[in-house]
């Protein structure tokens, strides 16, 4: 599953960009402006001066600390909230769901990967949260291929980004990129399955003993730096949730409450 969940990706992916170009090639010839900032602290921008020349701005030490800077602070503040809801969600079907609802109502091949892609492509859900709740899905008796399929379908796709899409792209667009992942999906979590058949594998003995495979002083060490640095993200993200939208007024409103006065002919000032 880890090699087969970002290969599928990465085939995915290619196969919705050229199956957009081939039926939707209005969007191919747009130019894209790429970003050239200095990732460091934004000192070049790619344009006024030469790679050449601002790969000796920065020392290895410094560009080595901008790289832990982001992974720990930038990308990690992102992920952080999305990663401890995936592991509720886990626990919670882990503990809740009996161990042979899935196996005894839902099935295994086409018929459940279809239920997965119908319950994933209308989920909000980011890429880090699906991994544990697909690791539950497959303790409580889905195949990997379906779980394979919740995790490609739940990250690429939602009604936003749906919306987004057809409003930015077109219909036509949205229905292409939809269509590749689906069929995309699905067909590679039928290999999967055939894989694990093949080589006979258990894939809930495999997840059930994956624990195992690092020392338990190692695995509290990683918990504490993990908790440690989800605090402030999580707190954040937490209040973000919580704090109340302020209400935009009517424009009839706003203009009641400004007392617009007439500005007089020989007045000098700038009229904006």
């Amino acid at each position: 599953m880890t090699v087969m969940r970002p290969f599928v990706a990465f085939v995915t992916a290619a196969a919705a960009g050229i199956a957009e170009n081939l039926f939707n090639p209005k969007f191919a010839d747009n130019k894209i402006i790429p970003d050239l900032t200095c990732p460091v602290d934004g000192c070049c921008d790619g344009v006024n001066c030469s790679p050449e020349v601002h790969k000796h701005h920065h020392t290895f030490l410094e560009k080595l600390g901008a790289g832990f800077r982001f992974a720990v602070f930038d990308l990690w503040g992102d992920l952080a909230a999305w990663f401890f809801v995936g592991l509720l969600l886990a626990g919670l079907i882990t503990v809740l769901i009996p161990d042979d609802v899935f196996s005894k109502y839902l099935g295994t091949g086409l018929p459940a990967m279809l239920v997965m892609l119908a319950v994933g492509i209308p989920l909000y859900i980011c890429a880090t949260a699906s991994t544990p709740i697909a690791a539950a899905l497959i303790l409580k008796g889905v195949s990997p291929g379906a779980a394979l399929v919740f995790l490609l379908a739940g990250p690429a796709t939602n009604i936003a980004s749906l919306t987004v899409l057809t409003g930015v792209l077109g219909k036509r667009a949205t229905a292409i990129y939809l269509t590749t992942i689906a069929v995309s999906a699905v067909f590679f979590g039928l290999v999967v399955d055939q894989i694990y058949a093949w080589f006979g594998l258990s894939a809930q003995a495999m997840i059930g003993q994956a624990s195992e495979i690092i020392p338990m002083w190692a695995g509290l060490i990683g918990t504490l730096i993990t908790l440690f640095i989800s605090i402030k993200p999580v707190f954040r993200a937490i209040k973000a949730r919580l704090k109340p939208t302020k209400q935009e007024l009517p424009l009839a409103q706003i203009q009641d409450k400004i007392d617009l006065a007439p500005v007089s002919e020989s007045c000098n000032c700038d009229p904006t």
